[in-house]
């Protein structure tokens, strides 16, 4: 009988390419992977890679193989769930992501829940970007992700998932304390034409919606520095360097110097929850968007206060 995680090991070197990739994904070492496909070839009596260059590839056997793992890791997946469910108890293990705003603004507060209400479920949680959280949900390396999606552009989700709406969050524009408009209530785009930005390093989510939102607005963007973090982009602006445009989620106090100006129309991302269709029925998955909601009610349009 062919062994399960030997069937998984091998199935995530066909998804990820490589042995390294396939380990990062696993959480384990490239050895460990190997280990479980040399097993694997003598269980089946037949060679499952071969070396291509610096790295390996599947053999006609392997692809075969890593095909029908799939089937099976997606049935066992279902049975799982099924079997959760029928137990109807908030038990096993619940791996979480958030990209990083959210992993700062809602987790905290939605893994406490759970770890109180339910004290049998093993937690693991990760910060990741939104463009991994759905690569890894979608292969099931994470069970459920939270993830945004601007109104504006929206994201293209797999087939194959769920999601859930946790809130909606507005971005406003932040501009230095002596900023010609920065005793404006509210602002559209196109008054800041000629302007500097600060924005998320290219290739980001974050980076290219700011591009689009600015190009649709009619202003072109001159993005003059890049920082990920919001606290250093916020830095920048307080210095005089550029605006930015920021979500309202984290942003608790604004430091001296900022100005934050609400942005007509209202730049809006939904908050969402993602897991598996497949593993839908599953109380802890139940649970972990309940404990999402809660814990995001309070923060829906909340205004950034200044410091």
């Amino acid at each position: 009988m062919l062994d399960l995680n030997r069937l998984k090991a091998l199935h995530a070197v066909a998804v990820y390419g490589s042995v390294g990739a396939a380990a990062e994904a696993l959480m384990v070492t490239p050895s460990a992977i190997s280990q479980q496909i040399a097993k694997l070839e003598r269980e089946t009596g037949a060679p499952l890679l071969e070396r291509s260059g610096r790295g390996v590839r599947l053999t006609d056997a392997a692809g075969l193989l890593a095909e029908h793992a799939e089937r099976i890791l997606a049935l066992v997946e279902t049975a799982e769930a099924d079997f959760e469910a029928l137990r109807g108890a908030v038990v096993g293990k619940l791996s979480m992501a958030a990209f990083p705003t959210a992993a700062r603004g809602l987790m905290p507060a939605a893994l406490t829940q759970l770890r109180e209400r339910h004290p049998d479920l093993q937690l693991q949680f990760f910060e990741r970007e939104p463009e991994r959280q759905i690569r890894e949900v979608s292969r099931g390396e994470i069970d459920l992700a939270v993830s945004q999606d601007w109104l504006n552009r929206p994201m293209a989700l797999p087939d194959g998932l769920s999601h859930a709406t946790l809130l909606d969050d507005i971005a406003d524009v932040m501009v230095p304390a002596d900023h010609p408009l920065a005793g404006r209530a509210e602002i559209e785009l196109a008054q800041l034409h000629g302007e500097k930005w600060i924005s998320s390093s290219p290739g980001t989510v974050c980076h290219d919606w700011l591009v689009f939102t600015l190009r649709s607005a009619e202003v072109e963007p001159d993005i003059a520095y890049t920082a990920d973090e919001y606290p250093t982009q916020l830095a920048l602006v307080a210095a005089g360097h550029g605006c930015a445009i920021i979500p309202r989620l984290g942003l608790d106090v604004l430091p001296a110097g900022v100005r934050a100006i609400p942005i007509l129309p209202r730049p809006t991302r939904r908050i969402v929850a993602l897991w598996r269709t497949d593993a839908a029925r599953r109380p802890a998955i139940r649970a972990a968007v309940e404990a999402l909601r809660v814990a995001a009610a309070p923060l829906s349009a909340t205004a950034p206060v200044a410091g």
